[in-house]
């Protein structure tokens, strides 16, 4: 099947910009009930596969074994923008860990956040590996790590026993066997698969509805960290990023990716959503998100009201003046 238009730019009514992709939304049943493009396109999960990798670690009671906060958990599953509030949480996670922060293999970074970049160099602070927007899963895998005396620095080798067993874990709440999951190297240096956006869409069901998940330690690392997303939401993300607005509805399970994938899914509904920006921006998963749920009827109206006032659609210019419109252009397909 081929790809959809997901949002359509203009500027003085003129078309600029067009931004095309794929949409999968499952039920409980694991069936596809909405999509638009192909509901099993396959693209990498980047950051989107956070709150999977985190769970074998909670599952192993990292959280009592170092006490970690709601915050600190929900550090570990985020792509923060290294804003005050995250650098200050990540350096007591660090603490708590006891952990070199020289073996951390993603790459020392700037604050993403741009006045928190801005306010850090003026400070004359350096670049740093805890900055970087992956560090907090990196801790909570070198947490794990510590914890069951593995080694710790080949510890984002694919062949690591963590790391194992996060593919083994995604394949489960993924329902797809390990053989069809294709291997990559992420930005932050871990492996990464790819896999249709239906199954990202199946395993996010999960993480919403743990009762769909057999094991019961799994199930419990689940609720532990779906709970630190909904009570920290501005942990996983930061300032106006989608996954946190989201978050403050606690009906929603939500994680962005980089290069345009994003998945959420529903409590009360039981639905997994996924989609995936082809040109991989994400400046479009507000308005993407926003006419999903309103396609599907969503009956949350502070959340759709949050999206709309974070991400009115408006294009403005370099003096912050409004020059054109982004508009969502599809139309979920009913699989009913």
């Amino acid at each position: 099947m081929t790809d959809t238009m997901l949002i359509k730019e203009f500027r003085s009514g003129v078309l600029e910009s067009a931004h095309r992709g794929h949409i999968c939304i499952v039920n409980d049943k694991k069936q596809v009930v909405y999509s638009a493009g192909n509901p099993h396109f396959r693209t990498f999960t980047r950051s989107a596969a956070k709150p999977l990798q985190a769970i074998p670690g909670i599952r192993a009671g990292i959280v009592d074994a170092y006490d970690l906060s709601q915050e600190e958990i929900a550090l570990m599953v985020s792509s923060h923008r290294s804003e005050p509030f995250h650098r200050n949480t990540l350096e007591h996670m660090k603490e708590k860990i006891n952990l070199d922060e020289d073996g951390l293999v993603c790459a020392p970074s700037f604050p993403l956040h741009e006045e928190s970049r801005t306010d850090y160099i003026r400070q004359q602070g350096d670049k740093r590996r805890l900055l970087h927007n992956c560090s907090g899963k990196h801790m909570g895998v070198l947490a794990y790590s510590k914890v069951k005396g593995y080694d710790l620095s080949s510890y984002a080798d694919p062949n690591h026993p963590v790391q194992q067993e996060i593919k083994q874990t995604i394949s489960h709440l993924g329902e797809i066997d390990p053989s069809d999951m294709a291997a990559g190297v992420d930005g932050c240096g871990f492996p990464v698969f790819a896999l249709p956006i239906s199954t990202m869409a199946t395993a996010f069901l999960k993480l919403a509805c743990p009762d769909l998940i057999e094991d019961e330690e799994t199930r419990k690392a689940v609720e532990v960290i779906t709970t630190a997303m909904n009570k920290a939401p501005e942990m996983v993300g930061g300032t106006g990023r989608v996954d946190s607005v989201l978050l403050q509805d606690d009906n929603i399970v939500a994680k962005g990716g980089f290069q345009g994938v994003f998945c959420l899914a529903l409590r009360k509904e039981r639905l997994g959503i996924s989609f995936k920006v082809l040109d991989g921006s994400d400046e479009e998963w507000g308005l993407i998100v926003k006419s999903i749920l309103t396609q599907i009827g969503y009956d949350n109206a502070e959340t759709i009201q949050r999206l709309t006032e974070q991400f009115p659609g408006e294009i403005r210019n370099d003096a912050r003046t409004v020059v054109g419109k982004a508009e969502s252009a599809f139309i979920l397909e009913s699989h009913a």
